[in-house]
């Protein structure tokens, strides 16, 4: 009975127009009166946990670092480096933007700092160049989600501890599938890029014009080179990342090219923070929901109704993996795997799944969650970068979530995709 109750209020609020965080809010109050223990201070006190996060940090430094670079013609001296580079390819900034969040999931981890950085670099480089804004929006989202499948991983370290799988070989066994992710995102912007064709920006590559283009973007180019060496070599966390490349575009802009003026320091903060609150308040609504949804026990009495698939893996994994994609609907990466990891792996070991297998698909499928609404973490954040409304950008987003669950299907028909690759570097 629960579980109609916080499904039909959330979609009662959502269909009288209530903003996305607000009808969560109102779920949570509607599912707290149903139980009986409504008390205004465990709101107040979850929706400021909700946000309590360190990693979040990274949400609004990046986001100025963006602004930043916009003011301070940074941005602009990429895109003449892009331009040369592979203006030439039809949506050329797209694979860009693929090969980007292929580096930042090896360093990070972390699927809403890597949409954050680079959100905050290329959206503006794809609007200028005349790109479909939703779509590129889409695609820099997707692309994001790889970071909790390639080492290091967050969401690996959590499924670790919480289900006494050994991190060592999540670690391994997601390299491939991550990098599988790339190719589908690839194939997926190819196609895109085919039909709704981003405009071509120049006829041939040229040594020369590229040459010009990297000398006088050189600090521009040095930026995301000083983060992701960094953060390899562990100089800064991914949250300190977003602090030095705030300063750092602030040097450049201000004292280097000379295009950043001090007195426009204030519009720029306010407008990060403005978007930035958006985004924050969307999380800590969602973190009171998720709270609620576990002292209900919804994914326990969800997860009981799984039994009866324990005679056939394949078909047992296609009923985990959809209920999963269902609750990430609604809940946030994190308090999905917290919650529904004790509730499945005994499931998962008493019908014969290897854990490691099981771990990658379910972060995997996890990861996907971040792009579905209403709660996607980073749909919203990568919408309030682009400052696009967030049904414009989940269309754009369509064609890359649908790639993306296709080759989930693939790897639960096929075990030995994700299986047999792990074991070349066990």
């Amino acid at each position: 009975m629960t579980i109609l109750v916080f499904i039909s209020s959330l979609l009662g609020a959502m269909a009288l127009g209530m903003p996305i965080a607000f009808a969560l809010l109102t779920c949570a109050v509607v599912l707290m009166v149903f139980m009986g223990n409504f008390d205004t201070q465990i709101l107040a006190q979850n929706l400021i946990e909700g946000t309590n996060n360190y990693p979040l940090m990274a949400v609004p430094f990046f986001m100025l670092a963006g602004e930043l670079m916009n003011a301070g013609g940074l941005s602009k001296r990429i895109i003449e480096m892009a331009k040369s580079l592979v203006g030439h390819v039809r949506g050329g900034l797209g694979y860009v933007a693929i090969i980007a969040a292929l580096i930042m999931a090896s360093i990070s981890g972390s699927a809403v700092a890597d949409t954050a950085a680079l959100g905050a670099i290329l959206i503006p480089l794809m609007r200028q160049a005349g790109y479909d804004v939703p779509r590129s929006a889409g695609l820099i989202a997707s692309g994001g989600i790889i970071a909790p499948i390639i080492p290091p991983s967050i969401g690996f370290v959590v499924l670790g501890v919480a289900g006494g799988i050994s991190i060592t070989k999540l670690f391994l066994a997601g390299i491939v599938p991550g990098i599988m992710m790339g190719a589908a995102l690839w194939a997926t912007w190819w196609w895109c890029a085919k039909k709704e064709a981003p405009p071509v920006l120049a006829s041939r590559f040229s040594l020369s014009v590229f040459l010009r283009s990297l000398k006088d973007g050189f600090w521009a180019l040095l930026l995301p080179l000083a983060i992701i060496g960094g953060m390899k070599f562990g100089v800064f966390t991914p949250t300190e990342a977003a602090v030095v490349a705030v300063v750092y575009s602030f040097l450049v802009g201000w004292l280097i090219y000379g295009e950043l003026k001090l007195t426009a320091l204030p519009k720029l903060m306010l407008s990060a923070a403005r978007t930035s609150g958006v985004v924050l308040f969307l999380v800590a609504c969602a973190m009171v929901s998720a709270w609620l949804i576990t002292i209900a026990e919804i994914p326990k009495q969800v997860g009981e109704l799984l039994s009866p698939f324990m005679d056939n893996k394949i078909l047992l994994m296609f009923m985990m993996m959809a209920l999963v994609i269902v609750i990430g609907t609604a809940l946030d990466f994190m308090p999905t795997v917290l919650i529904l990891t004790p509730v499945l792996m005994p499931i998962v070991k008493q019908a014969g799944i290897d854990p490691v297998y099981f771990g990658v698909l379910f972060i995997m499928n996890n990861a996907i969650g971040l792009l579905t609404p209403p709660v996607g973490t980073v749909l919203n954040v990568v919408a309030g970068i682009a400052k696009e409304d967030l049904g414009r950008v989940t269309k754009g987003v369509m064609p890359f979530l649908l790639a993306q669950v296709l080759l989930l299907v693939l790897f639960i028909l096929f075990p030995a995709l994700v299986m047999v690759p792990a074991r070349w570097f066990y």
